[in-house]
């Protein structure tokens, strides 16, 4: 007897805060700052991005971390409490501290600011040399778009003034960025990874081969990844409109791609 198929019902409240969640284009997001999963997720992010070894998951809830504060104020003492070992902590605690000295260039993708990764903040470091310089001229002449120029903007003024500047780093461009040239191709990431643990890996290492990485199904992207073969929305609509889909993050760097797709 074939089985009846059930109408699935998205969530309406995020599962970590109970907040409401909101359908933006083809995914649901929770809003509230405060949202320990959010919170979770970004300093994971942030400590990947500034490449701070042993700052997993576990070890995020076992220090009871709330905000990149958190990171650097921490007494040594506290952490090896919290860790229950003192070799772990140690050499946990010399990881943050050396992270203090990350350029410019290689911070700004760690605040998970939308469409700010490691290309738009090339580019953005190719024209500024501190974090002074950040302005509406300043990421024109960078060739960064409306969106992602919002985006800094709104997150300069409200998160970075208000507060993220009194972070421990001297937030210069040290070294200097030539601007990026023009890219083999625009991907855009589907679900999970099998190839690299987390998708801020798999970017660093796109962006080193010369490709542009979105988050989102824009006009630009000519390349989907979907490692997980799992028939999203986003490899929904790349067959909808032709793209390219490869079950693999680096199997299409040989080819020839097409552009400028309507999405």
């Amino acid at each position: 007897m074939r089985e009846e198929m059930r109408e699935i019902i998205p969530p309406t409240n995020c599962p970590s805060c109970s907040g409401l969640l909101v359908w933006e284009k083809d995914q649901l997001y929770c809003h509230n700052p405060n949202c320990p999963g959010k919170t979770s997720k970004k300093i994971e992010h942030f400590a990947s991005t500034l490449k701070i070894k042993g700052l997993g998951p576990k070890t995020v809830e076992k220090l009871q971390l709330i905000d990149y504060f958190d990171l650097y104020e921490m007494p040594l003492e506290m952490m090896i409490d919290a860790l229950q070992s003192e070799k772990l902590a140690v050499k946990l605690h010399r990881e943050i501290q050396s992270s203090k000295a990350t350029d410019l260039v290689d911070l700004l993708p760690a605040f998970s600011i939308k469409l700010i990764g490691r290309s738009a903040s090339a580019k953005l470091c190719s024209v500024i040399t501190n974090m002074s310089e950040v302005n509406e001229e300043t990421c024109k002449k960078a060739g960064l778009g409306p969106v992602a120029t919002e985006n800094l903007l709104d997150w300069y003024y409200d998160e970075f003034i208000n507060g993220y500047e009194r972070l421990p780093f001297k937030w210069i461009q040290i070294l200097r960025v030539s601007k990026p040239t023009e890219t083999k191709g625009v991907v855009c990431i589907s679900g999970k990874l099998k190839s690299y643990k987390t998708k801020a890996a798999a970017t660093e290492v796109l962006e080193k081969m010369g490709y542009l990485v979105k988050s989102s199904l824009t006009k630009e992207v000519n390349i989907l990844v979907n490692e997980s073969g799992i028939e999203s929305a986003k490899t929904q609509a790349a067959r909808g409109v032709h793209i390219p889909i490869f079950p693999h993050t680096v199997s299409y760097t040989h080819l020839t791609l097409p552009t400028n797709r309507e999405v």
